[in-house]
């Protein structure tokens, strides 16, 4: 080991020594990555690649959500693309799989391997946006010598976990960067974007998931914005997103149950039927009255529709 390279792996090294991983969330993922994975942080081999064919396997399980997240990918690129940043949406073994960066860098992000197909695991890269983010379903940001190998310390890597529509990890949005002044200060600051475009992907997803509910926005917390709750049409919960789980402690099995929504939301009993009568009678308002193009403008069959007015005995007006 020389130079800056063997004076971060001495960095690294005292650290393990010390025993700082009890009072620090980066020396607890170098530990993992020294002593659960038996890396080096001095090694200097390249990181580990799929195959295209290995590629185009692995993207299938995470296609839906690809799909779901194109339009947000494509903005937040717009937002820190100009900066000298690529975007990177990876699965769950911290491979990415969608990317999104200028044609003038392409050749020096995949050389760092910012790139479809190269494995970003703890395991195998030891601590890094990615992987950690992944180990820690939380979002971070490793700037720098806050790598664990020495040969990626001229990284910046912000990355925010998202969830599926069960509340379980499924992916990892990150925004990467090896400009020499990319500060963390303004490291921090794209992670508020990350963090955003995350939640907005999530939702999405989630919307998607549960496109015949009725989803609603539970109210924000102190510990951040509100869960989304997705409603069936006998206004009992059929699903819940993560954020919402957690703020109404809800498992698997008290879904299961049916929970009313009026006792999940704290609304009174009738609310939410009220909610629906009034987004029935705009659409009908819309389309003048016509059944059929207001199913259509909602997104049902008309035969839903016709149940709908019917149990809230609404009257269309021709």
């Amino acid at each position: 080991m020389s130079g800056k390279n063997g004076q971060h792996a001495h960095l690294v090294e005292a650290s393990l020594a010390a025993g700082d991983a009890a009072r620090s969330a980066l020396a607890a993922s170098w530990q993992r990555s020294s002593k659960l994975h038996h890396l080096d942080p001095s090694e200097q081999r390249p990181p580990e690649r799929l195959s295209d064919a290995e590629l185009k396997h692995a993207k299938v399980p995470l296609e839906p959500l690809l799909a779901v997240a194109e339009e947000t990918l494509d903005r937040l690129y717009l937002a820190v693309g100009g900066i000298g940043c690529c975007v990177l949406l990876a699965d769950t073994n911290g491979i990415p799989m969608e990317r999104r960066g200028a044609a003038a860098d392409d050749a020096t992000f995949e050389n760092w391997g910012l790139w479809t197909g190269t494995v970003w695991s703890e395991r195998y890269e030891g601590t890094n946006g990615i992987g950690t983010c992944l180990v820690e379903e939380r979002g971070v940001t490793i700037h720098r010598d806050q790598h664990f190998f020495s040969r990626n310390t001229l990284l910046s890597c912000t990355t925010a976990p998202i969830f599926d529509q069960h509340g379980r990890l499924l992916a990892a949005l990150d925004v990467s960067s090896c400009r020499k002044d990319l500060t963390l200060e303004f490291a921090q600051l794209i992670a508020l974007s990350v963090a955003d475009a995350a939640r907005r992907i999530e939702a999405d997803y989630f919307r998607q998931a549960f496109s015949d509910a009725r989803i609603f926005l539970a109210p924000s917390t102190g510990s951040g914005p509100g869960g989304l709750v997705a409603v069936d049409a006998d206004d009992l919960v059929v699903g819940a997103s993560r954020a919402a789980r957690q703020q109404f402690a809800l498992s698997d099995e008290a879904l299961a149950r049916r929970i009313p929504a009026s006792q999940v939301l704290g609304l009174p009993a009738d609310s939410l039927e009220s909610a629906e009568r009034a987004t029935l009678l705009r659409a009908l308002a819309r389309c003048g009255g016509q059944v059929s193009s207001a199913a259509r403008d909602l997104g049902i069959s008309r035969a839903t529709l016709h149940r709908k007015l019917n149990r809230l005995n609404i009257r269309r007006v021709q």
